[in-house]
């Protein structure tokens, strides 16, 4: 064998060698550092809004069809409202039976009033009369020691023989009627003096009853509130039986049909609303130059003769990997290296006219242009 025949092939493999060598070692640089980025792992996105109910019901009329363009405000779905009008009604009534009970007792408390206003004039007159019956005592007072002191007087004269009997007996009948005459006004007074006691305990009862009424008057007020509350809780609930757009859009399927027993967090139909935007999954080999702001060419697989304009406005924090239900655990023994992808969104240049019937969830492929980003990193210091 010659040295030609052994050289050639040792020099092959070693160039093949060099050359594989160079490309795993520098691959990932010489793609990152690519002025364009291209990737057809990338779809056409739109906000969808699943519209859920927030009571339960029966579903009384669909008012859409699937697919169907809708306006901001429109109803979708009507349940039957029947049982949530009852139960406004219901609280109604209520309040305006608190609101009676609550003017009642206003009533009440007027009428209190004058009870305690009578009792206070009553306290005056017993104290009146108490002052009355104290003055005729006061009156009978001097007679009665007056008419002692005569009876007094006359039984001595007669023990000296010098009165007779009859002035005498005039003397103790004189002193007889005065004591039983104060005895009298003093029983006056004792009358006087316990309807006085009588009407001060009466007005203190008035008044405790009239801070009762107040009382009553705060936990009726309090409920007046509770049912107002209620009120606005039953109105929410009943509008709740209208489940409307929030924003215009597409409707997707209906998920419920009329007749349907639905309950609360149930989902009964989607809304696609109208702006859409681009996801593009991009190798986290391509970001090394990616930038807010660079300008993205967009094929459409539907229409591939079109191509739009954009711009990335956002590059997700973090791989897709780890949004997933069950992110992957690298922690194991058997760990093989895959190349993440990061969502990257671009959002179309406004006033761009779209292709007709472009729907989210198509396909496209997506070339970024990060030159210009690539040459300013490289010119700063």
């Amino acid at each position: 064998m010659s040295k030609r025949a052994i050289i050639i092939p040792v020099l092959v493999l070693g160039t093949a060698a060099a050359l594989l060598f160079t490309i795993k070692g520098h691959w990932t640089s010489w793609q990152g550092g690519s002025a364009e980025q291209r990737t057809d792992d990338a779809y056409v996105r739109a906000d969808m809004t699943p519209m859920s109910t927030r009571i339960s019901g029966t579903v009384k009329k669909v008012d859409v069809e699937d697919y169907e363009a809708v306006v901001p405000g429109q109803t979708l779905v009507e349940l039957d409202d029947a049982d949530y009008r009852a139960t406004l009604a219901q609280t109604e009534a209520a309040l305006a039976g608190s609101q009676a009970a609550l003017a009642n007792n206003q009533a009440t408390k007027q009428i209190q009033d004058a009870k305690v206003q009578n009792a206070e004039a009553m306290v005056q007159q017993a104290a009146a009369a108490m002052a009355a019956a104290q003055a005729g005592v006061d009156s009978v007072q001097p007679d009665v020691t007056r008419s002692d002191l005569e009876r007094t007087r006359q039984q001595a004269l007669l023990d000296a023989r010098a009165t007779t009997h009859q002035q005498y007996e005039l003397a103790i009948a004189d002193a007889t009627r005065f004591s039983g005459l104060l005895a009298s006004r003093q029983a006056d007074l004792q009358r006087a003096q316990a309807a006085l006691s009588s009407s001060r305990t009466l007005v203190e009862a008035e008044k405790r009853q009239r801070v009762a009424l107040n009382t009553q008057d705060a936990l009726y007020q309090a409920d007046i509130r509770a049912k107002q509350a209620g009120i606005v809780v039953a109105q929410v609930n009943l509008g709740y039986t209208h489940i409307a757009a929030p924003t215009g859009g597409v409707v997707g399927e209906r998920h419920v049909q009329v007749g349907q027993l639905v309950a609360p967090g149930m989902q009964v139909i989607d809304l696609v609303q109208g702006g859409v935007w681009i996801q593009a999954n991009f190798k986290e080999t391509q970001l090394t130059n990616m930038r807010r702001g660079d300008d993205a060419d967009i094929r459409v697989d539907t229409f591939p003769d079109a191509v739009l304009h954009g711009k990335v406005v956002e590059i997700a924090p973090a791989s897709g990997s780890q949004f997933a239900l069950l992110p992957p655990d690298n922690a194991t023994g058997n760990f093989t290296k895959v190349v993440q992808r990061i969502p990257v969104k671009i959002k179309l240049d406004p006033g761009h006219t779209l292709p007709a019937g472009l729907r989210p969830g198509f396909s496209v492929i997506v070339t970024v242009h990060t030159s210009a980003h690539a040459r300013s990193e490289v010119q700063k210091p």
